[in-house]
């Protein structure tokens, strides 16, 4: 790291996981008191599925895979000027969003479609000049996310009317791809290295033909969920991913890792995603579950999750400090999960729609709250030595 850089801008996890702990707990209060009509807003259509996706999803991923590219590469990381200017990106593309009734649509658009550029373009560079070929996959979602915000836009300002929703479905299971993937390395690699560490041999086995199917199946149920979500095929396609997915979880010891939450976590928040596809077949059919309760397990549950679950470990282990959950952050995992479970669930229980939605948003508030304020000095001071 350059002398002249400041610490907040040495990595890009640092600015980018503050920042998405704000914006968590800023944008769900905002939506939660659009709804009761606290605040007026004139938001886009679907703004609050947009922002929990380009917004928060999207800033997590940035923070993540800027720096562990530098590790995949070995080249320098993104750092100082050229991260100011991506954080920047993101902070106005956000701003626009908010504003949007109050600017000219065509510039909303090119002010939000800055930060997936400019991330694509980056990390592109890092990886495809790097020779990563293992991670040409991730620059190519990244393209992906671009164009279908892109189409977002154009159905919000019916360029290309009705697309929209189109857009929100297909962004959703994009993303989730990249949890497959991501997720898929990090937490049997996390799992075998501590578990080496107490002396253990039973390690977690990470097959890579279960990973291409499970990969695979992510794909064909997120377009099949997109563009026919009613068909019996997507329930076909659903329980079949659920199926992989619990059956590639069951093989990485999760229970092994029950001392430890910062591992543990890890597995937690996977675990929505069989959850989530099982929840997606059952709403086809009609047995119980609503599409929207399989979309929140998927989005809230298997998506919140795991950016909780990363950005916890990962600004523990990149500042030198002990991988060890303090308990402030072991209480945000519970305030989570509680909050996924209340808004999966809490329908079954024919309550208040709105009181549901205030529990749910209750939770995941408290918990990015605890986060943003347990992280904040991690987050923003020089690296501990070791």
């Amino acid at each position: 790291m350059k002398a002249t850089t400041p610490a907040f801008l040495s990595y890009a996890f640092r600015p980018f996981f503050l920042l998405n702990g704000c914006f968590a707990v800023l944008a769900v209060s905002l939506w939660v008191m659009s709804l009761h009509g606290s605040v007026q807003l004139s938001l886009t259509p679907l703004w609050h599925s947009h922002e929990m996706l380009i917004g928060f999803a999207m800033a997590a991923v940035a923070g993540f895979s800027l720096t562990a590219v530098a590790n995949w590469t070995g080249r320098p990381p993104i750092q100082g000027s050229p991260l100011a200017v991506l954080v920047s990106s993101w902070l106005l593309g956000r701003l626009a969003m908010l504003l949007y009734s109050g600017l000219p649509a065509e510039l909303v658009f090119l002010l939000d479609m800055l930060f997936p550029i400019l991330l694509f373009v980056l990390l592109g560079r890092e990886i495809i000049g790097g020779r990563s070929k293992r991670n040409y996959p991730l620059v190519a979602i990244m393209f992906i996310v671009m164009v279908l915000n892109i189409l977002y836009h154009a159905g919000v300002n019916q360029w290309l009317p009705a697309t929209e929703r189109l857009a929100i479905y297909l962004l959703i299971h994009s993303i989730l791809l990249l949890v497959a993937i991501v997720a898929g390395r990090i937490t049997p690699a996390f799992t075998g290295n501590w578990l080496r560490q107490q002396g253990e041999t039973d390690l977690p086995v990470n097959n890579d033909r279960v990973t291409s199917l499970a990969l695979a199946s992510t794909v064909l149920v997120g377009l099949a969920a997109s563009f026919f979500p009613t068909h019996i095929i997507t329930a076909y396609l659903a329980f079949a991913a659920a199926l992989v997915h619990g059956f590639r979880l069951s093989r990485w010891k999760a229970f092994s890792t029950l001392s430890n939450p910062l591992l543990f976590v890890l597995h937690a928040a996977y675990a929505w995603l069989p959850i989530g596809y099982f929840l997606l077949g059952c709403s086809v059919f009609g047995w119980v579950f609503s599409s929207t309760a399989a979309l929140h397990a998927l989005t809230m549950g298997a998506i919140g999750s795991i950016v909780l679950a990363v950005t916890t470990r990962v600004a523990l282990g990149h500042t030198g400090r002990p991988l060890k959950a303090a308990r402030a952050t072991v209480v945000a995992y519970w305030l989570l999960l509680l909050a996924v479970l209340t808004r999966v669930l809490g329908p079954l229980a024919a309550g208040n729609y709105l009181l549901i939605v205030d529990l749910s948003a209750l939770g995941w508030v408290a918990a990015f709250a605890i986060f943003t304020w347990v992280y904040w000095p991690v987050l923003t001071r020089p690296k501990t030595a070791k």
